[in-house]
């Protein structure tokens, strides 16, 4: 059964990387969407949503901050459906984990959660990451990591590896409140997302990718589990938010490959950028799997292969200057 379209559906963190392109697809499919942005005076996060083809119509903006539920309810209200995407996405070295990443993923979530649940929303789609599945050391080197496996929190907070326990701590928050409440939740899970980039500010993953081009050695041991193709992961996500039949997680990755894989494929198909070749093993232990993501598959969902996410990321960066 699929959910119908030309309803209202809200969308947090409406602005980001993934989220423009789902309020796009939105748009172009009819529905009514409720986006939210952190700052309603900020051109850089409303501009290029107000310029989609039908947000005239169909779209509003509301400005909300994950820690203010009132702000929260306000954007949720009279929507039938929430995406919830809105979350910190650091990287790097982190000061204050608690204030900088935990509180607004994990508080947030819940607030959003709360929010739908009060809206009588009849689906929430929660945007996780494979940063909820790894890094994860002690799962069986011989299995191939599924929606089965969760990020190790004692490696990570004894590693100051603070994003994976964001997302970890967000998932098993929603799980937890879908099976105290009732509350209809599914779950993506999304590998460093790359691909045509719509907002003016470049993401997490793409600034990955361009440390490649430009030269960098980090291997991304603990957050790289396969690229993926920003239109595929809105699909995706529209595509859980409608099959009703849809339930818990969904890995959401071209494959599970190692960074040196794409790397490799970087540097054969641009032979004029100097990428580092690796002759250590990126990601230890982590099996390649073809069609990690048979969930989605099964549902319908063709995944964009790498050579393809590739060209579309590279041409994205020169397009939009980040490569000079």
């Amino acid at each position: 059964m699929k959910m119908g379209s030309k309803e209202t559906v809200c969308v947090t963190g409406a602005s980001g990387f993934i989220g423009s392109w789902i309020v796009r697809l939105l748009l172009e499919r009819g529905y009514s969407v409720q986006g939210t942005v952190q700052d309603l005076g900020n051109e850089k996060e409303t501009k290029h949503l107000e310029a989609m083809e039908g947000a005239k119509e169909r779209l509003k903006l509301f400005q909300m901050d994950l820690l203010d539920y009132g702000s929260i309810e306000a954007a949720i209200n009279g929507s039938v459906g929430v995406f919830h995407l809105a979350s910190p996405n650091i990287i790097e070295e982190v000061e204050n984990p608690q204030a900088q990443l935990l509180d607004p993923a994990v508080k947030g979530t819940k607030h959003v959660l709360q929010a739908a649940q009060k809206a009588k929303v009849k689906r929430l789609v929660l945007t996780s990451s494979t940063s909820a599945i790894i890094p994860s050391p002690n799962w069986p080197a011989n299995v191939p990591k599924d929606e089965n496996c969760w990020t190790d929190l004692d490696y990570c907070k004894e590693n100051g590896i603070w994003y994976p326990v964001s997302k970890t701590l967000a998932e098993k928050t929603a799980g937890d409140f879908a099976k105290e409440t009732g509350l209809d939740v599914v779950v993506i899970n999304p590998g460093p997302v790359m691909g045509p980039i719509l907002p003016p500010a470049i993401n997490a993953s793409m600034t990955m990718f361009r440390q490649l081009l430009q030269g960098g050695t980090e291997g991304y041991q603990n957050i790289y589990m396969g690229c993926v193709h920003v239109k595929d992961v809105a699909e995706g996500h529209i595509l859980l938010y409608e099959t009703s039949s849809a339930s818990g997680r969904h890995l959401c990755i071209e494959a599970i490959t190692h960074w040196s894989d794409f790397a490799e494929m970087v540097a054969k198909l641009y032979p004029e950028y100097k990428i580092h070749r690796f002759t250590e093993v990126t990601q230890p232990g982590l099996l390649r799997v073809q069609n990690a993501s048979k969930k989605l598959m099964d549902l319908g969902l063709v995944f964009t292969p790498m050579e393809q996410v590739i060209k579309d990321s590279l041409s994205s960066l020169k397009e939009k200057g980040f490569l000079n």
